[in-house]
């Protein structure tokens, strides 16, 4: 299952609240789809402290698509 949140309209510390939230909730093999307009590097310390995994990528609008995951034990 994945988790979306559509952060782009949202103001600090909103997505990053929805996130954490929404990681809580992760079961074996899910993931988070974070939608945002700029890279969120707090956010990349925090999951690379916890054992997460990210990938992104932009698409032409700008938008950048960043999906979250448990590392495997």
């Amino acid at each position: 299952m994945t988790i979306e949140i559509d952060g782009r309209e949202l103001q600090p510390p909103e997505p990053m609240e929805r996130t954490m939230e929404a990681l809580d909730k992760l079961g074996e093999g899910d993931d988070v789809l974070l939608l945002l307009y700029c890279q969120p590097h707090p956010l990349f310390s925090i999951l690379k402290a916890n054992g997460y995994a990210w990938s992104e990528e932009v698409r032409a609008d700008g938008t950048r698509e960043i999906r979250i995951r448990k590392q495997p034990a």
